[in-house]
């Protein structure tokens, strides 16, 4: 998807002067997709993230939403450069963890340039890591993360229960109207969750759905777009949509998309025409003064006739500020809906965003 995992881009850290222009590759269509290696790294694009969003109950029901997020980004750098300093890779990652009892959200944040043993994201299969952070998948196909963070630590293993959702066409996701403006993208919806939660002393034992995002490349927004909305939703009947919408600043669309997986298994990819997003709750920060569309109405329309599904917040507070690690200002929270939960992610709203 596009997510904030897109803003790791480029011109995020002058790590190093470039002499040469790096030549990235170019998201086009037609990719045949080979797994388990493209679970794992990406290297010569400018940009790829691992994106786990969820909700979990503890053993007395009461909900949790979470968020563990790997960045890659491939500095423009000169390609001669062959010093072991050289910051050919940086890895980025962000958690946080949503919970209504509190009213508040937790977050942490990491960089690390790859190598030295300090971070690195490995090819063939999914294994990224910044120091003892880490996200890793396993020959049984379980993904497992452990991130003890400022005031929370995760320790949670993540199992598919469907295929990969290739996003778009067969994979291939435009964002704007340039056929460039793509990303390679593919979501692993109703994955099963188990594992503990600690805050202190605290430890409790958690289960529930998550959401995985894998998507790489080159080249993202449009010149015109300041940011986006984008939600990942799993269904009660095993069903699941993502959709999303791109902003111009007077806050018309200037792309979307999306799919939807039914509960039998099969997709419907959505076009640009097929997603409307209507907000319909507004929360200003009280810290950074931006104002967001935390509830929504998403539309979408199908062969069948259209569907409306009413995204309400767990709570209104899940703002993230995350420019102690070079990212963006922005709100990514977990909402619930009719037979369903699900993450929203909102940005461009704090400022507009600049690839």
């Amino acid at each position: 998807m596009i997510r904030v995992r897109a803003l790791v881009a480029i011109g995020l850290l002058a790590l190093t002067a470039a002499a040469t222009p790096t030549a990235y590759p170019v998201v086009t269509p037609g990719r045949t997709f080979a797994f388990p290696a493209d679970h794992g790294a990406h290297p010569d694009y400018r940009t790829e993230w691992w994106y786990v969003t969820g909700m979990v109950k503890d053993s007395a029901g009461k909900p949790l939403g979470f968020q563990v997020t790997f960045f890659r980004t491939r500095p423009s750098i000169d390609t001669a450069n062959r010093s072991a300093f050289a910051a050919k890779q940086v890895l980025f990652a962000h958690v946080a963890l949503s919970d209504p009892a509190t009213g508040r959200i937790l977050h942490d944040q990491r960089a690390a340039r790859a190598g030295f043993g300090l971070a690195g994201a490995k090819l063939g299969n999914t294994d990224v890591s910044i120091r003892d952070w880490r996200l890793a998948r396993f020959a049984d196909g379980r993904f497992a993360t452990r991130i003890a963070a400022k005031g929370f630590t995760l320790d949670l293993t993540f199992v598919p229960t469907q295929p990969p959702l290739l996003q778009g066409q067969g994979g291939y996701s435009r964002k704007g109207p340039n056929p460039a403006e793509a990303s390679y993208y593919y979501s692993l919806p109703q994955m099963r969750v188990s594992g503990r939660i600690s805050r202190g002393k605290r430890i409790q034992q958690v289960g529930g759905k998550a959401w995985l995002d894998r998507e790489w490349s080159s080249n993202y927004l449009n010149p015109a777009a300041v940011g986006w909305d984008w939600t990942g939703l799993n269904f009660e009947d095993g069903s699941a949509l993502m959709a999303f919408r791109i902003r111009r600043k007077d806050g018309s669309t200037l792309w979307a998309g999306g799919s939807y997986r039914r509960a039998g298994g099969a997709a419907v990819t959505l076009a640009p025409g097929d997603v409307t997003l209507t907000p319909l709750r507004h929360w200003t920060s009280p810290r950074t003064g931006a104002t967001y569309p935390v509830g929504q109405s998403l539309t979408i329309r199908l062969p069948d006739g259209q569907r409306t599904f009413l995204l309400t917040p767990i709570m209104a507070d899940q703002e993230l500020d995350a420019r102690r690690s070079g990212l963006p200002i922005y709100w990514e929270g977990l909402v619930t809906t009719k037979g369903g939960s699900g993450y929203l992610e909102l940005t461009g709203y704090a400022a507009p965003m600049k690839m």
